[in-house]
């Protein structure tokens, strides 16, 4: 299966940290994916998708999130080259996105990335938990730098191009459209955050996947667990869809990344 969610890895220089993205939390505590608090069993009277397989119920979910101009995605992923491995972003397709992304147990970035500026602020243990194989130097100057204090650059930076690439929800939900979701099939019913669902399970290769889909207004997608190499699971909700990103940027001292350090 496609990885469906990618994360930056970040390179610490003497200077700075320059996140460098290869393509894409305010949780940086992992949570079941599985647990009664997230998927409840919910036998429900009613089923919308009758007469549908486990197979097309997937691809409609697919299809009517991919239409969403905006949502929240929320949890964690598969371990990345970076070892960012959790989130919580509210992403659009107009490229804005607003959130946490972080390395479990470890730190977090808060991003905010309006149309023209790029803003991310480093807690300190992010920046050691990336560092781990750079010079002992190098970190520290990061962590002197950079923790706790917003920086920004251009989005018409090499850099900032990436982290718009990053929050563009098109290319997100590219990854799932991508996904062979031929072998789900009906699992039984759930609730997602109070929302009711259906559960589909399904392998592809060496993973294992579950997908919950809304059972009440539109079909999206609520839920997306997954077990690479039969391993640990990894999931991610998804939520707010279609509402406005409200957010403003940060104020007061910012660093500019985009100028050279004196």
């Amino acid at each position: 299966m496609r990885q469906y969610l990618y994360l930056p890895t970040a390179t610490i220089t003497a200077a700075c940290l320059a996140a460098a993205l290869t393509a894409c939390g305010a949780e940086n505590k992992e949570t079941a994916p599985d647990s009664d608090a997230s998927a409840v069993p919910n036998h429900q009277p009613t089923d919308p998708f009758a007469g549908k397989s486990g197979a097309e119920i997937a691809a409609k979910a697919i299809s009517t999130t991919a239409g969403a101009y905006s949502l929240r995605m929320k949890g964690t992923t598969p371990d990345t080259p970076s070892g960012l491995n959790a989130l919580d972003m509210v992403f659009t397709t107009a490229g804005t996105c607003a959130g946490t992304m972080g390395k479990t147990h470890a730190g977090s970035i808060q991003l905010i990335i309006t149309y023209d500026t790029v803003y991310r602020k480093y807690d300190e243990g992010v920046l050691r938990a990336v560092g781990t194989e750079e010079r002992a130097s190098d970190v520290e100057a990061a962590v002197d730098l950079l923790a706790g204090r917003w920086a920004k650059t251009s989005t018409m930076s090499e850099e900032g191009r990436s982290y718009v690439e990053f929050c563009d929800l098109d290319l997100r939900m590219a990854a799932y459209e991508d996904t062979d979701t031929s072998t789900a099939r009906r699992d039984g019913h759930a609730t997602v955050d109070g929302t009711p669902a259906v559960k589909l399970s399904g392998v592809n290769g060496k993973d294992k996947f579950t997908l919950y889909v809304a059972t009440k207004g539109k079909p999206y997608l609520l839920k997306w667990v997954q077990r690479p190499g039969g391993g640990k699971p990894k999931a991610l909700t998804l939520s707010d869809f279609n509402k406005p990103l409200k957010t403003k940027p940060p104020t007061g001292d910012i660093l500019n990344l985009d100028r050279p350090p004196r």
